[in-house]
């Protein structure tokens, strides 16, 4: 199978979120993922954006977030890099997800969420960069079955 790759830049400002969403749509039914798929690469692309957004810049300025998203061999290969401080998702602790709600605190839901989405994802500091791969692998369709012919 032919790689197909696509990369787009964002700011990091919540505004971003639309073309986020838009993006993930257009990349996902161009590489030919289901909708549940589309939605799964959507919601882990915008909880790891949003959580980029919200701690990872200790200051006002205007950066930029690059998404490079690929499909090879059955396997859909995303990567997230930021200029932010350096932060290692996958050294996350899980919450807990024992309480009861209003006992819990909300913490971690976001990463825990993407480690149960993706089959795989790991992370690097390299360049003074923060780089996030997030791997899924993409099932083989079904072949079609033949009709047989009915017996007389």
């Amino acid at each position: 199978m032919t790689r197909i790759a696509y990369a787009f830049e964002l700011k990091n400002d919540f505004s971003e979120l639309d073309r986020l969403c838009r993006n993930c749509d257009t990349v996902g039914e161009s590489m030919g993922l289901s909708k549940k798929l589309i939605f799964e690469m959507n919601l882990a692309l915008d909880e790891m954006f949003t959580n980029i957004i919200s701690y990872g810049f200790q200051d006002d300025k205007e950066h930029i977030i690059r998404i490079d998203i690929a499909m090879e061999h059955n396997e859909l290969q995303i990567r997230i890099q930021d200029d932010g401080i350096p932060f290692d998702p996958v050294m996350a602790e899980d919450p807990n997800l024992t309480c009861r709600i209003y006992d819990c605190k909300i913490v971690g839901l976001g990463i825990h969420l993407i480690k149960k989405l993706m089959d795989e994802i790991r992370y690097e500091r390299a360049n003074d960069m923060n780089v996030l791969y997030l791997k899924k692998h993409i099932p083989s369709p079904e072949p079609a079955k033949k009709k047989r012919k009915p017996k007389k």
